[in-house]
């Protein structure tokens, strides 16, 4: 399982700072979608070869000042039911506060690790400020400063740690696909129809499923744990943006399967929501099969199911390789059809290709599609050779490797897809120096 981290505090005292230094970005990722605000508070950093995950939970409030409070509440509980690690930030500028003392209180009672993270002391001359913290009561205290790194080697050292003796799961060895999507979707319903059994509460009310619930399902010619999870869900107050606390149950289970169905309501086609999902499941270099369900209840014209794919490839590019099942789970349609599809996209995504094979297929159509040269020198790759990863991972050896921009590496990975079968599962790109 993946480890996570969240941290919190209240406002304005340097979260998103400490979250950009720890994942390694200059600014968090935004993407211009309407809605797709999960992406920006969630990224992967890794300290002396150890990886983990980092959760901000600032920057979801947006609203009158009186709304703070409630949605801390909310954060911080969150965050001390799902992370494995909790970093309290507070300013050693603006000192101890009444909301410090309030968000100190809840994380008292979690049981989790806690390490009380004093921000802003830019200099030795600073590091007074930070002793009026140890009133709260905490035992780990560290003085750092997020904008200019300072005291963070320190607190890695200490926070990584903890991951030490972290449980690995005796069934890591089974394939593991998780079931994700937004509430109401069909996930529970799909989890109970492949079992046969109720093994899961099926209901109609958001939010069930509160944790992710692991089943092994071993029929019909296949192994593998099923996963169900929390839905994603989106709330109507103006004040909320897409919940932080689904995206906190979903992370672990993404991060730890290996192949993802995602599904969606045919009722209502694809929404933002759910292409947040897909990032989330890509970013994280998974195997994806877009479900389609409740396929039955939709009106049907000659074209309706090319239009609904075509629809959907477009909202998910550029990675459009996936694919695409039409399913009615009440009605128990084409749902070994999903299980067969997932089953492919698991083989794809652990396919090697030899190196000679990827020098023989790929050398000549790189040669005669060269990437645009850089200062009147052509850029040639000489080499190509698949990495030793978990996910389809390929290096191109060649002069200028950081010259080469995006759409060539879309041109080299549609043509690795185009000759070699990795229908549904990330691959990545790497140009290096020969």
């Amino acid at each position: 399982m993946s480890n996570i981290v969240a941290i919190v505090g209240r406002p304005n005292v340097g979260k998103s700072t400490l979250f950009n230094r720890l994942t390694g970005m200059r600014q968090a990722i935004v993407d211009s979608m309407a809605g797709v605000t999960r992406d920006r508070h969630y990224g992967k950093s890794d300290w002396n070869g150890i990886e983990f995950s980092v959760i901000d939970t600032g920057g979801y409030v947006v609203g009158s000042d009186d709304m703070f409070e409630l949605e801390i509440r909310k954060q911080v509980s969150l965050a001390m039911e799902e992370a494995d690690v909790i970093l309290f930030i507070v300013d050693s500028k603006e000192g101890l506060t009444g909301l410090d003392e309030e968000v100190a209180d809840m994380i008292r009672q979690s049981g989790k690790k806690v390490f009380l993270v004093v921000n802003k002391v830019d200099s030795s001359e600073h590091i007074n400020d930070a002793t009026e913290f140890y009133s709260l009561g905490l035992e780990s205290l560290y003085p750092i400063s997020a904008i200019n790194g300072s005291g963070t080697g320190e607190l890695l050292d200490d926070v990584v740690k903890e991951f030490a003796n972290t449980e690995v799961d005796e069934s890591t060895d089974l394939p593991r696909i998780a079931v994700i999507g937004r509430p109401n979707v069909g996930k529970s319903s799909l989890v109970n129809a492949l079992l046969g059994v109720e093994r899961n509460i099926v209901t109609p009310v958001p939010g069930t499923t509160r944790d992710s619930i692991y089943t092994r399902y071993n029929a019909f010619g296949f192994d593998f744990m099923l996963v169900d999870t929390a839905g994603l869900r989106k709330k109507g107050k103006v004040f909320e943006n897409i919940e932080f606390y689904s995206v906190m149950r979903s992370i672990r289970t993404i991060e730890s399967s290996d192949i993802c169905l995602l599904l969606l309501d045919a009722t209502q086609g694809i929404e933002a929501q759910d292409i947040n999902i897909f990032h989330l499941i890509e970013k994280n270099n998974k195997g994806v099969v877009i479900v389609v369900n409740k396929w039955d209840l939709v009106e049907k014209s000659t074209n309706t199911h090319l239009s609904f794919e075509k629809a959907i490839r477009e909202r998910i590019a550029p990675f459009s390789d996936v694919p695409i099942v039409f399913t009615s789970v009440l009605n128990k349609q084409r749902i070994h059809k999903t299980l067969e599809t997932a089953k492919e996209v698991f083989e794809n995504r652990q396919r090697r290709i030899t190196t000679s094979k990827l020098n023989e297929v790929l050398l000549p159509i790189l040669a005669q599609h060269p990437a645009p040269s850089y200062r009147g020198k052509q850029i040639k790759v000489k080499y190509i050779t698949q990495l030793k990863t978990a996910f389809p991972a390929f290096a191109f050896f060649c002069n200028y490797p950081q010259q080469v921009k995006d759409p060539y590496k879309r041109f080299v990975e549609n043509r690795l897809r185009e000759n070699f079968k990795f229908h549904g599962a990330p691959v990545k790109i790497f140009f290096r120096e020969k």
